[in-house]
């Protein structure tokens, strides 16, 4: 065993003295067996990881019923909704940094055999993959589950971006106070991942796709008593792969990519899912760019919709048969486009796990319990958990719910949420409205120095020029509760929440602190967004540009160093177009 390293033979008694001292050691034999690492992302400042202090507990349980000594550790997080609109959001896609190394540092310094990581929300989730990557030992995700939707007095299904979008129309009179208080009160009922199809939420599910979370891990309810069984299951199978000796580099293939990806089309995940994916195909040694992602993008439809692009949340998708359902749809294409073969930590193919799991798979167990859900449950309806995850024949769209824009505009790429967009915006025209920052940009909005038929451009904001590539759901949920979502976009540098809707395109390629195009803009321009193209084109001659970018320079703000992490990340950030990742 890999911990033999630390524990065995006449010159590691130190280290078994010490090991001792923890407490954990409870007799010589625990000596003999594999140790375990558990990365836990408990914080109580975020709801989605605020009840994984007792995850943590009964996860270690596990592991000593399955033949394991457990290690639990922590890393920090970050609350996206809570740093959201003030400087703490310029951190949160820099923690995902600190994070995979704070899980590099543990497993390598203790030499665990294993790992089983608990995440939950945002950057934790990708961090503690990029991590896993690095060290590459036997590792299984097993994340906190989603948060239950809110419900209004009405009945209304509500969650996060209703209370963000609430903020708009009461500044506007639309609501009154008390109906904003209800929204506050109800929108985030329970623990967990917030409700919708979210960065968090589409993160845990393209685990399943991607091979390394067992089945149900993205959708199952934080709160669900179900819960317990993934996690013991997740324990028991970490033992087997230990040994059998099948680590994350094993199974996070470019063909098992390729399967998370496809998985993220048809359902139409966050746009951070993009970012986060070339961060961690870097770390495992895949060569993965963002034209592959648009290939995927045109051959796999859209068969699925979750808030914030409909009324469905987690918890539909859930009952509906969660990921692997949406992925036994998809495998019923022809030819196909998954590769049914690649290998997952249930020890199966993902075949074999969709045949198994897939509430549409004939006679399969998950088939077979939906009924017997469906015949005690009278009424549940059939119809809604058939429209929110669509048959191939009643796709939302033939192509992805994601899609890269190129341009002159994005040289390097831009990505956007096509599942989340109207009709009438995917082909737009209209003229530039700049903020230099997204704090800029919510004083404009809500002051309505935004009109129909502008595009809103928010420059700045990138990995370097933010720093830290800040969200952008504040201004975008100010569009939508301005009721501007189907006659404003908005482009920027900067990146977007998973509860972002509306014609939003991020992560534009090169940013403007590096002198990309997006820099070049002025009031005024005219800017063409044709999303059945996947263009985003500034439209204003190759000779203006060019004098335009001789006379570029950054202003003083624009050459301010940071102090601190920041200032480390900034030196150190790369493009969107390549994962945000650092080099040096």
């Amino acid at each position: 065993m890999r911990s033999d390293i630390i524990k065995q033979g006449y010159e590691r008694a130190p280290h078994r003295s010490l090991l001792r001292a923890t407490g954990v050691i409870r007799d010589e034999a625990d000596f003999q067996k594999p140790f375990i690492g558990v990365c836990n992302s408990f914080v109580e400042i975020i709801p989605g990881h605020a009840h994984l202090n007792k995850v943590g507990e009964f996860v270690k349980q596990c592991i000593r019923e399955a033949g394991g000594i457990p290690f639990e550790f922590n890393t920090i997080g970050v609350d996206d909704g809570i740093a959201m609109g003030h400087e703490g959001m310029k951190y949160s896609l820099p923690s995902r940094e600190i994070i995979a190394d704070s899980l590099e540092t543990m497993a390598r310094a203790h030499c665990f055999d294993g790992l089983i990581c608990i995440p939950n929300c945002d950057k934790i989730v990708p961090g503690m993959m990029m991590g896993a990557m690095r060290v590459n030992i036997p590792t299984i995700f097993v994340s906190g589950g989603p948060m239950a939707a809110g419900r209004t007095a009405q009945g209304k299904a509500i969650d996060l971006v209703s209370v963000f979008e609430g903020v708009a129309q009461h500044a506007r009179g639309q609501i009154d106070a008390a109906e904003l208080q209800e929204l506050e009160q109800e929108g985030c009922p329970t623990c967990g991942s917030c409700s919708g199809m979210f960065t968090a939420n589409s993160m845990n599910c393209l685990a399943e796709a991607l091979g390394i979370a067992l089945p149900n891990n993205g959708t199952l309810l934080a709160v669900s008593e179900k819960r317990k069984e993934l996690y013991a299951a997740a324990a028991s199978r970490l033992l087997d792969l230990i040994k059998q000796n099948i680590k994350p580099q094993d199974i996070v293939t470019q063909r098992a990519i390729d399967n998370a990806l496809i998985l993220d089309m048809a359902m139409g995940g966050s746009t951070n899912t993009i970012l986060h994916t070339l961060a961690v195909a870097h770390e495992a040694g895949v060569n993965y760019s963002m034209q592959r992602i648009n290939e995927l993008a045109q051959k796999t439809p859209n068969i699925c919709k979750v808030a914030p692009s409909s009324s469905y949340h987690m918890e539909d998708i859930h009952k509906a048969g969660g990921v692997h359902t949406i992925l036994w749809e998809i495998a019923q294409m022809q030819p196909s486009i998954l590769d049914l073969d690649c290998l997952t930590v249930t020890g199966k193919t993902l075949g074999e796990n969709i045949k198994e799991w897939s509430v549409r798979e004939p006679h399969s167990p998950a088939a077979r319990a939906y009924e017997a859900d469906l015949a005690a449950n009278p009424f549940r309806e059939r119809q809604r958990d058939f429209d929110c995850i669509r048959p191939l024949e009643r796709a939302y769209s033939p192509t992805g719910g994601l899609a890269i824009l190129y341009g002159n505009l994005a040289p390097e790429g831009s990505v956007v949420k096509v599942a989340g967009v109207a009709e009438a915006m995917k082909q737009f025209e209209g003229k530039a409205v700049i903020f230099e920052s997204q704090e800029e940009a919510c004083k404009g909005i809500l002051a309505e120095e935004v009109q129909p038929g502008d595009v809103v451009v928010i420059r700045y904001e990138g990995p370097k020029g933010g720093p830290g590539m800040q969200e952008m759901l504040a201004p975008t949920s100010y569009i939508m509760g301005q009721g501007l979502g189907e006659s404003v976009a908005l482009i920027t540098d900067g990146r977007f929440s998973g509860g972002t809707r509306g014609a939003c395109i991020g992560h534009i390629s090169p940013e403007a602190a590096e002198g990309g195009p997006i820099a070049l803009v002025k009031s005024g321009d005219l800017i063409r967004i044709d999303l059945l193209k996947c263009s985003l084109e500034l439209l204003v001659s190759e000779a203006e540009l060019a004098q335009r970018r001789q006379l570029w320079q950054l202003s003083a703000r624009k050459r301010q160093r940071f102090s601190g992490y920041l200032g480390k990340y900034a030196a150190l950030a790369t493009s969107a177009a390549t994962g945000a990742i650092l080099k040096w």
